[in-house]
């Protein structure tokens, strides 16, 4: 764990990402926690939003917040920071991300809780993640069409710190990518 690291934490909404991406950050002696929906926020006029069908443009701003996302995490490890990145990246999207993210050691953490573990964490957030997207479509989509890259993590049952303890045992080791 000596030397800065970029760690992209992904799973669908609510799996626990932010919370356990800020944690992580916390716990390491001179982190970065990136949230890759800021960039989505950024975008004030013209936002196109991810849908079960996407439009062009929407696919178009998710691979430019990607692109944002790498770029950052690239800057701020080249300056020997660990950084812990998280976002939703599912399917094809994790491939296109952990190339374009060039810092190595690159560690993949993907969040995998039971859907009705999501279930139950989303009816307890202020905001909703869940419009057109169910958390089973999305869950199968984590599932059947996201690489199985990295640490695999079903967090069903887990606190945040023990998630987070067991990313600090197990990352370093099970979580590298090429």
């Amino acid at each position: 764990m000596s030397d800065p690291a970029v760690v992209l934490v992904t799973g669908i909404p609510a799996a626990g990402k932010s919370t356990i991406a800020q944690l992580l950050a916390e716990r390491l002696p001179r982190s970065v926690h990136i949230r890759g929906d800021v960039f989505r926020r950024m975008v004030v006029g013209g936002r196109a939003e991810m849908t079960p069908s996407p439009s062009p443009e929407a696919l178009r701003q998710l691979r430019l917040r990607h692109r944002l996302t790498a770029v950052a995490c690239d800057e701020y490890a080249g300056e020997g920071f660990t950084v812990v990145a998280q976002d939703v990246i599912l399917g094809e999207h994790l491939a296109q991300i952990v190339d374009l993210i060039t810092h190595r050691p690159l560690l993949v953490v993907v969040l995998a809780p039971r859907p009705e573990a999501v279930a139950e964490r989303e009816r307890a957030r202020s905001k909703n993640a869940y419009d057109e997207w169910t958390i089973t479509l999305l869950d199968k989509r984590l599932r059947e069409e996201t690489p199985r890259w990295g640490l695999w993590l079903d967090t069903s049952e887990q606190a945040p710190g023990e998630t987070v303890a067991e990313i600090l045992d197990r990352a370093w080791t099970e979580a590298r990518v090429p």
